[in-house]
């Protein structure tokens, strides 16, 4: 039979069942994918089974008790995947379309939520009544198919698939040590850091090599010293006296203010192409309460940058030679330049 015979409810199966179908997929079993569905497993798989006799195609291959989509399955998962979030989307938009108000489902990396976003929320809550915050599992925060995530700040260059991303914090990069209080060496150049155990960040490991680079440093190891996973977690162990390190400037401004830690040479830091951003897909682009905390958000970053750029402009014009570093490491391709 031509497809242009079918009757029209042939080509429009249930969305329960494309959801059910989708979720299997995305889970690669019915096991997840029931808990994820808050469904039984049995009902997860009649589901599915409904839908191939629904389409009259088998979409899954099962082999000992496996799953895996069949090349026919692939392609449906994937139309399938993309006109259910617009329908979630439309669907948001329209519920919310009102007052411009609704729930905003957003993940932020921990440190970044902690000393940055937590203490100007309320701001944003005073000026969006309408708009209720829903925080999830930053794990969670890459994942931009899923219909419980509106948009996320991450850290890296700005890039990741099916996402749009504005840059808010985190490049102007500054070098810290406990509190004089604390005792220990005496930071007078970039020499004497040798002097201290360098902590590092996982996710940046070339950090010191390239702020050796900048600032001509070659007594020391660039890739030694003690690794965390949290850039908190190094801010805390510097004021415990455990050693320097190389942390986003707008994390770490609150200490310094404070005098938990120090920051020994002003201007010796590096500016980096890594940093925070607001990401989120191109489907949730225009929901009201996505627009509302955007344009909040970066009112936000821009009016914290502004002192600091300033700053940096007024001591390049104090400096009779001003100094700049540009390298790009091959290896984890992050372009720093030395702040003058």
């Amino acid at each position: 039979m031509s497809t242009s015979l079918l009757p029209l409810r042939r080509l429009t199966p249930p969305v329960h069942l494309l959801r059910a179908f989708s979720t299997v997929a995305r889970f690669g079993g019915v096991s997840r994918a029931a808990e994820a569905l808050h469904l039984t497993q049995s009902a997860v798989s009649k589901q599915i089974q409904e839908l191939e006799k629904w389409v009259g195609v088998e979409l899954f291959e099962r082999s000992r008790k496996r799953l895996s989509l069949t090349p026919a399955g692939e392609r449906y998962e994937k139309a399938v995947r993309a006109l259910l979030s617009q329908l979630e989307s439309a669907t948001l938009e329209l519920i919310t379309s009102t007052d411009g108000g609704g729930a905003l489902h957003l993940s932020s990396l921990p440190t970044f939520g902690a000393s940055w976003l937590i203490r100007r929320l309320p701001q944003f809550q005073q000026q969006h009544p309408q708009v209720t915050l829903h925080f999830v599992p930053y794990t969670q925060g890459y994942d931009f198919e899923s219909p419980n995530l509106d948009c996320s700040i991450l850290f890296g260059e700005g890039h990741w698939p099916g996402a749009r991303a504005h840059y808010l914090e985190g490049q102007d990069v500054a070098l810290i040590a406990p509190p004089a209080s604390l005792g220990g060496p005496v930071i007078r150049s970039p020499h004497d850091v040798a002097q201290y155990t360098r902590l590092r960040h996982l996710a940046v490991p070339h950090a010191w090599l390239t702020w050796t680079q900048a600032w001509e440093v070659e007594n020391l190891d660039p890739l030694a010293g003690l690794q965390f996973d949290q850039f908190q977690t190094i801010i805390q162990a510097v004021t415990a006296g455990m050693g320097v390190a190389l942390v986003p400037r707008c994390l770490v401004e609150t200490q310094i203010a404070s005098g938990l830690v120090s920051e020994p040479l002003p201007g010796h830091g590096v500016v980096s192409n890594l940093g925070y951003w607001l990401c989120y897909p191109e489907s949730r682009a225009n929901i009201p309460p996505l627009v509302a905390f955007r344009q909040w958000l970066l009112s936000q970053a821009q009016a914290q940058r502004e002192p600091t750029a300033a700053s940096l402009a007024m001591q390049q014009k104090s400096r009779s030679k001003p100094r700049s570093y540009s390298s790009e490491t091959s290896s984890s391709n992050e372009v720093v330049r030395a702040r003058p």
